[in-house]
């Protein structure tokens, strides 16, 4: 027997260094070799889900499946090592099948083996949902934008309980039939408890299924304005127009009266233009005129026709009435259209020779008393913003 023979026969913690050698390096190789293994492992499956028509790029599908699959690979390893050694008999641990530290391992490997499992099936689910989404960014309805994300966490959320039923039937030995029965009973307190979630998850079904909106929309609910993102169980991620994020209940979003802002045809403009009291009739005339064809000839208005009308005799000023329907739901483009139209306005009104009205005020002051020798005061007029 040889000097490392009888070394590596001698004892520590019931038992031989061998062992303890065995140990360190299966562990070892399941540390050195775990991504070299998840790789060759998630490239195999690869072959097995690509598309026929489309390839899936490997590279995005081992990068989700890579860390899964790590620790998948090292929780194997793990088991083979630890195969190796044995509990000291000194120890006096009672077996697997009672409680202590022996079955407080199993169990916990156990757990830590099928939560392992889940991770990986849970990746595939994101893979497969990213290929669906990928497909519906060319369809022709935005819908499937909407369901590709809420079905991915419907299922996720049905894989994590499916798995934590498995934990309980197969690693605890319980029930599982018996203890979804026992479910009912506590059901209501349940449902009370989370009534609002409970609200919410029906009201996006409630979305889902009489689609007010779909992703990617333009909406607005009471004082909160933006671009739906996402639909989620609870909530829906909205992009307000001044690029923050919120979360917005869905229960709310069903609640209140909703504005499809993107289902427009049209935008409405409608705004006052005030002339001088002394501007006379038919230079007033002329300028309705003249705004009106300015409005049926503008490219962006030619849906609906304008209406330019004397509306009312202002307090300081002769009133035109100016309303027009832009032909698109852009915000941006609505505005560039009223901008443009609004300094064809300028110009025509500078072209009859009118004048733009202003708040004034006239003062009459009595002449002076007979015989005072006096000048009388005459009337004028003001502008009563600056005036002092």
């Amino acid at each position: 027997m040889t000097e490392l023979e009888r070394y590596l026969n001698q004892s520590f913690l019931g038992n031989e260094l061998r062992d303890f050698a065995w140990f360190a390096g299966i562990l070892g190789v399941g540390l050195l070799l775990k991504r070299v293994f998840s790789v060759l492992i998630s490239r195999l499956l690869y072959h097995f889900v690509r598309g026929e028509e489309e390839k899936v790029p490997v590279t995005e599908f081992i990068r989700l499946l890579r860390v899964p699959f790590e620790n998948f690979t090292l929780l194997l390893f793990l088991y083979l090592a630890f195969d190796r050694l044995r509990f000291p008999v000194e120890w006096n641990l009672a077996p697997v099948s009672a409680f202590g530290l022996r079955q407080v391992i199993a169990k916990g490997y156990q757990i830590l083996l099928i939560l392992s499992v889940t991770w990986i099936l849970l990746r595939f689910i994101d893979f497969f949902a990213r290929e669906f989404t990928r497909k519906a960014a060319v369809a022709e309805s935005p819908l499937d934008n909407q369901f590709v994300p809420f079905f991915k966490e419907l299922v996720k959320v049905l894989m994590v309980i499916f798995s934590l039923f498995f934990i309980l039937g197969v690693v605890f030995h319980l029930n599982v039939a018996s203890l979804v029965a026992g479910l009912g009973i506590g059901g209501l307190a349940v449902a009370l408890a989370a009534k609002e979630s409970l609200e919410n998850l029906f009201a996006s079904f409630t979305i889902f299924f009489d689609r007010p909106f779909v992703a990617g929309d333009a909406i607005q609910v009471g004082a909160i304005s933006g671009t739906v993102e996402k639909v989620g169980f609870r909530s829906t991620r909205i992009r307000t127009f001044d690029k923050s994020f919120l979360t917005v209940p869905n229960k709310m979003l069903i609640d209140q009266a909703l504005d499809n802002l993107t289902q427009r045809r049209l935008r409405r403009a409608r705004f006052t233009i005030g002339l001088t009291l002394d501007t006379p009739a038919e230079t007033l005339k002329a300028v309705a005129a003249d705004i009106r064809a300015a409005l049926d000839e503008h490219p962006g208005t030619r849906t609906e026709p304008g209406v330019v009308r004397f509306d009312e005799f202002g307090t300081s000023s002769l009133n035109l009435l100016v309303l027009f329907f832009v032909e698109t739901a852009d915000w941006g483009e609505y505005m560039a259209v009223k901008e443009e139209i609004n300094y064809r306005i300028i110009e025509i009104v500078h072209h009859h020779r009118a004048a733009f009205a202003f708040p004034t005020t006239t003062l009459h002051w009595p002449g002076p008393a007979a015989g005072t020798g006096g000048q009388p005061f005459k009337p004028f007029s003001r502008n009563s913003v600056n005036a002092p």
